[in-house]
């Protein structure tokens, strides 16, 4: 029970307390620009968290026979062979990947994937780096869902997922700044704040009565 409670320990943490983006504030360039949509979100999210979750387990199994001299291009090397398969995947769709196809190559040097990589995956064991690459990486991607269901909703008065509309306004009279960057932080700096509210409210001895 310890072990699974351990392993359930490491899946969450990038829900909340590790967070990529809300907490550890890590690959926000390409979050904020993609995130005018969630069709680019959800595809981007998938990405992230393929390339995060197969790296670490690649880094985990080979971290004892790495020499520390090179083992940062060697994570590069794991990293880009798994961003080089989620690049030719994407261009078998070519209306997503003309948006996100300049952000892909760059999934590579990706400040969420190297940390991982780097101060995680390669000092722990397999299951456990195994469910840090999922944790985190779900943790990024929900944060991203909601940015972009936020920003694309109350920006256009929809959201339209392979040309479908899923959900309507009625109404396409809506704030255009949620679209354009300026947005992007708005919207970033809204959900950071909830988020701190939402922590110092868990805290021991911070509600009332």
């Amino acid at each position: 029970m310890e072990k699974e409670r351990t392993l359930w320990g490491e899946f969450i943490k990038g829900f909340i307390t590790t967070n990529p983006l809300l907490v550890l504030m890590v690959g926000l360039c390409s979050s904020l620009a993609i995130s005018t949509k969630v069709e680019n979100c959800i595809f981007m999210g998938l990405a992230v968290i393929f390339v995060l979750t197969c790296s670490n387990i690649i880094i985990s199994l080979i971290r004892n026979f790495i020499p520390d001299q090179i083992r940062i291009p060697i994570f590069i090397v794991v990293i880009a062979s798994f961003v080089t398969i989620v690049d030719l995947t994407l261009k078998t769709v070519p209306a997503v990947y003309e948006r996100l196809g300049v952000w892909i190559p760059l999934i590579v040097v990706n400040c969420i994937i190297l940390a991982r990589a780097e101060g995680y995956a390669s000092s722990a064991k397999l299951m456990h780096a195994m469910m840090d690459g999922l944790g985190i990486g779900l943790g990024y991607t929900c944060v991203l869902l909601i940015m972009s269901v936020f920003r694309e909703l109350f920006g256009t008065g929809k959201i339209v997922i392979f040309k479908r509309t899923i959900i309507s306004l009625g109404t396409s009279k809506m704030p255009v700044i949620l679209i354009l960057f300026p947005g992007a932080f708005i919207t970033f700096a809204l959900f950071s704040a909830l988020l701190q509210w939402y922590q110092q409210r868990r805290k021991p001895g911070t509600r009332e009565g």
